[in-house]
């Protein structure tokens, strides 16, 4: 059991040695400044493109800066920034309500543990692991979005595909100070390359690691 833990464990850096050598220069497409904005952005990505979320939030966060803003903004207001997004009713919901508590039980200060940013609506693992590493620096997991689901998949590091449980077989494989970067390689690598419809595999640095190469038939 070691022995292939370890197998797999060489296998993953292997993986993520080359995915560095190919975007060493890429970080988190969102833009913002500091934890809350971060925290604000991440939400608003849920079932929507980075793209359209900086464009919110370009004008968004002109005007709101603080949880203090948010926590004193109406639901209506707030929607009218957020609509383009998706999910609108629901994220503005969770935004305020998380600032209320940031305010109310944290001081204005977003929480820096994995517990305390579970407590926040509209906070699940994948945001509180982006918030963190990007946030603040600290590894406690692995963010697990549509992107890394489907090529951690494909490249056989998991054979879920309930988010949570690919987290915790990918964190089995991954060592600990490499979960940050884990999740922003193999996201840009899931845009550039593998992507869901048309895997570019006759490109892709990783084919001869990857027992799901060629195997999805372009459409």
């Amino acid at each position: 059991m070691r022995q292939n833990k370890n197998k797999n464990t060489e296998r993953a850096i292997k993986i993520l040695n080359i995915l560095r050598k190919e975007y060493s220069k890429q970080t988190i497409a969102l833009n913002y400044k500091g934890p809350f904005q971060l925290l604000v952005s991440t939400i608003l990505s849920a079932q929507c493109t980075d793209e359209r979320v900086n464009i919110v939030t370009r004008e968004l966060f002109r005007e709101y800066k603080t949880p203090a803003d948010y926590a004193e903004l109406s639901q209506s207001e707030l929607e009218k920034y957020v609509k383009s997004t998706g999910f609108y009713r629901n994220k503005a919901k969770n935004i305020i309500a998380a600032s209320k508590m940031i305010v109310e039980k944290n001081h204005g200060k977003v929480p820096r543990t994995m517990e305390k940013l579970l407590e926040l609506p509209g906070v699940a693992r994948k945001t509180a692991n982006i918030v963190l590493h990007y946030g603040f620096g600290i590894e406690s997991g692995i963010a697990v979005d549509t992107h890394v689901k489907r090529v951690a998949f494909r490249l056989g590091l998991t054979t879920n595909t309930n988010p949570d449980k690919i987290e915790q077989d990918l964190i089995e494989i991954i060592p600990k100070k490499k979960w940050g970067e884990t999740n922003n390689l193999i996201v840009w690598h899931g845009r550039y390359i593998c992507n869901a419809k048309k895997p570019k595999c006759d490109k892709c640095k990783l084919s001869k690691l990857c027992p799901g190469a060629f195997k999805i038939k372009s459409h």
